[in-house]
């Protein structure tokens, strides 16, 4: 991070899981609402753990730009072996990577092992990510109060609900709507780290009255005066109300589309009776023969009875 491809290309990860979670829940819960279960991951039909592999792949890639690639001596130690000030940032965004890292990680070996609580181990190591990303957020040691602070400010109210509704999951699995919202608020994670990454890296996209300045080593955008301040952050928090509006529309639409294409499946009553049932019916059977050989014997003997009499 701390760039434009540092924001864009984490972002785009973040918008095709968020997608890819909402386009199974909703499928998942068109074709079997009775039995819905949430699930911290989906597998693909060709490569079961795709997803997975992804993640670990970006973060593995996301570390090694912020600790090797990115700086100038490709690591980010002082001659003493210190951390500088100017690379702290950098141990900050890999700590989020590292979280999501673990995550994955971890992710592929419950599956493997197959583990009684499988699916809640998975979503607590989602939830740690989540609260890990909160926190260096939270405390970064970038500046809070411009413009790049205001887009961390209102992208912790994301993380948030992401957080929440993945500790959610844990105690209720079978909520259709924790999982609805936990895989929008994952999605517009990455759509608010793609504006944010266009927005403070890119000139012309910079608030009128402000500017891009060098400071510890990386850009920093700037204003002129607390007019333009203010005026800047307004036009960030527009912009996150535009985008929440957006989200919420493209979730509801995206919804009734995939309930259509999706229609919930059949439900058939099953042919194999158990056992209790079948063992009265037998007996019933049973009782109905015997009957019925005593009313024949009967009926006999009454024959018997006549053609004696008409002798």
């Amino acid at each position: 991070m701390g760039t434009l491809i540092g924001h864009v290309a984490p972002g785009f990860g973040f918008l095709v899981i968020g997608l890819w979670h909402l386009v199974n829940h909703i499928k998942l819960h068109s074709l079997r609402p009775g039995s819905y279960t949430s699930r911290p991951w989906f597998p693909t039909a060709k490569l079961r753990r795709l997803e997975l592999y992804l993640i670990i792949l970006g973060s593995l890639a996301s570390i090694s730009m912020e600790l090797v690639i990115g700086p100038e001596k490709h690591q980010p130690f002082d001659d003493d072996g210190t951390i500088p000030s100017n690379h702290l940032h950098n141990f900050e965004h890999a700590s989020i990577s590292l979280a999501l890292l673990i995550y994955a990680c971890f992710a592929i070996v419950f599956d493997r092992v197959n583990p009684r609580l499988r699916d809640e181990m998975t979503m607590l190591l989602a939830a740690a990510a989540f609260a890990q990303q909160l926190l260096m957020f939270h405390l970064h040691s970038a500046d809070h109060m411009g413009v790049e602070g205001q887009y961390h400010w209102l992208l912790q109210t994301v993380i948030v609900v992401s957080l929440a509704t993945t500790l959610l999951a844990v105690a209720l699995p079978r909520s259709f709507l924790v999982s609805f919202v936990r895989s929008v608020s994952i999605a517009f994670q990455g759509v608010w780290f793609v504006v944010m990454g266009l927005v403070l890296w890119t000139p012309s996209l910079i608030p009128k009255g402000c500017f891009m300045n060098l400071e510890v080593g990386h850009m920093v955008v700037r204003c002129r005066s607390d007019e333009a301040l203010h005026r800047a952050k307004s036009l960030v928090n527009l912009q996150f109300s535009w985008y929440t509006a957006a989200m919420a529309v493209f979730s509801m639409a995206l919804y009734l589309w995939l309930s259509k294409v999706f229609p919930e499946e059949p439900q058939y009553l099953p042919l194999v009776k158990d056992a209790a049932r079948e063992e009265l019916e037998e007996h019933d059977l049973e009782s109905q023969k015997k009957l019925m050989e005593s009313d024949s014997f009967l009926h006999m003997g009454k024959g018997l009875r006549a053609i004696e009499l008409e002798r």
